[in-house]
């Protein structure tokens, strides 16, 4: 490579790998919803580089967390001290390219979108070739739509390209530089769609053994009840990640999400997202009563007012995310058809509801320990970590109680051989939210107490003693 030549590098999927408009875009649907509504109508009445305008108006995106291409940031630095001129050349909207550029400080030069002008394809090459010549410069870029652009550079740098757009990119521009390659990460996906939460789905299964039922079509009806119920449950998750970008980055943990890393593409969790929703929904209809799609459509509802608005919301956030393990449960006798009790009911509710305080308290303890003086993303203080707690422990012990009074309920006891034994279950239990609230209290807890109790040791022994209680009431 010459020295001082020009070298022109796009943002989306190149420099970043991510889209600044989809990244605006959720960041100002999760933030203000009327902004996003306005620039939904800014983009039917005044085009695309108006809308990406509107949304860099509104958005407020951490720059400096974004995930940048590294190998991509070393070209540039390599270029750069070889005297080459460097310029952002991007599509995105001018308030975002001047942020990111003053963020890494190595171009010289900023050439984006403007509001009116949208400098994708063809319409950034008439700019480069306007201001640098034809075969004035080189363009790092990774899409097809680069193609227009790298007729007219002299040498092509394609950037986690599929093979035959390098191929492609190397005809029209006689020459070509390489880095990186396109390779889908699926067991990024499958990271993001979190199937070991697909566990806490299992609730759909609590009519049916609480029951006794033997009956084969019903437990058929479960199992696709807990397949609807995974599938819809990924599509949350990915929705939830794609609104908390910004919140995930600064977490010491959820940065490692797929979507906030940057190892899944906006634009690929944008598609399976609704995907999921889809198809789950449609496996719903195809195979289960409409009750239960009904069921299934409030949770999703439930869910996403949840992500939008109630997590922020202070004692609320708390009782809706109890409220949606419940709703498994009451999804699981609508879709096998059996009656609830009502006692199963309230005991998942104040169970559920210790659950989701001893998460608020993970969290909390969690940004308090990095010196943060509220929860990132929630309403709670550090100073409420007393009262969190305290719900906690109320909570778990109410539940106990509630425990105690359905094992003694006559509907009960007439399914067991020795219902007395049930009650050992009760100090299993007790045991076991004091032992969580205490290792939430010391830094322990993961974000979520459910997957915590699946990987921990002594929460197995306690589930595996339950198990051996329920057996020897059942048969002995």
């Amino acid at each position: 490579m010459s020295e001082g030549k020009v070298l022109a590098v796009d943002l989306d999927g190149t420099l970043l790998k991510g889209d600044m408009l989809l990244e605006t875009w959720w960041n100002v649907l999760s933030r203000d919803r009327k902004a996003s509504l306005r620039a939904l109508q800014t983009l039917r009445e005044k085009g695309r580089a108006a809308f990406k305008e509107a949304l860099a108006a509104d958005a407020d995106v951490d720059i400096a967390r974004l995930p940048y291409n590294t190998e991509m940031i070393e070209y540039i630095g390599r270029r750069k001290a070889a005297g080459d001129r460097i310029v952002l050349a991007t599509a995105s909207d001018i308030r975002v390219a001047e942020a990111v550029a003053a963020e890494l400080g190595l171009f010289d030069e900023v050439i984006a979108s403007d509001g009116k002008n949208n400098l994708k394809g063809a319409g950034k090459e008439t700019v480069l070739v306007e201001r640098f010549g034809r075969k004035g410069f080189d363009y790092a870029g990774d899409h097809a739509a680069d193609l227009d652009v790298w007729r007219s550079a002299d040498t092509a740098v394609t950037v986690n390209a599929a093979e035959n757009l390098r191929q492609q990119a190397a005809a029209v521009a006689g020459k070509a530089e390489h880095l990186g390659r396109s390779e889908p990460d699926y067991r990024a996906w499958m990271k993001a769609m979190r199937p070991h939460q697909w566990l806490k789905n299992v609730l759909v299964f609590v009519p049916l053994l609480a029951s006794h039922s033997s009956e084969v079509y019903q437990w058929v009806q479960c199992l696709v009840a807990f397949v609807t119920f995974s599938l819809v449950a990924s599509s949350v998750y990915l929705f939830n990640d794609l609104l908390d970008l910004s919140a995930d980055r600064a977490h010491p943990r959820k940065c490692e999400r797929p979507l906030a890393k940057g190892t899944m593409r906006l634009e690929h969790g944008s598609v399976l997202a609704p995907g999921l929703l889809a198809g789950g929904l449609l496996l719903a209809i195809l195979f289960l009563r409409y009750e239960f799609v009904l069921v299934l459509m409030g949770y999703f509802v439930l869910t996403t007012v949840y992500s939008l608005v109630l997590k922020r919301k202070l004692i609320i956030d708390i009782v809706a995310l109890a409220g949606l393990y419940t709703v498994r449960i009451f999804a699981g006798a609508v879709a096998a058809w059996v009656v609830l009790s009502p006692w199963i009911l309230v005991l998942s509710i104040f169970l559920f509801l210790s659950l989701a305080a001893i998460k608020r308290q993970a969290e909390l303890i969690s940004d308090i320990a990095v010196g943060k003086e509220s929860s990132s993303g929630r309403a709670y203080m550090a100073d409420d970590l007393p009262v969190v707690t305290g719900m906690a422990l109320a909570a778990g012990y109410v539940a106990v109680m509630v425990l105690a009074l359905y094992i003694s309920a006559p509907g009960v006891t007439e399914l067991y051989t020795s219902p007395k034994y049930l009650f050992g279950i009760t100090p299993i239990v007790l045991y076991w939210i004091s032992r969580a609230v205490m290792i939430t209290h010391r830094g322990f807890m993961t974000d979520d107490p459910i997957i915590f109790a699946i990987k921990d040791n002594v929460s197995r022994l306690c589930g595996l003693g339950v198990l051996v209680i329920l057996f020897f009431a059942a048969f002995f």
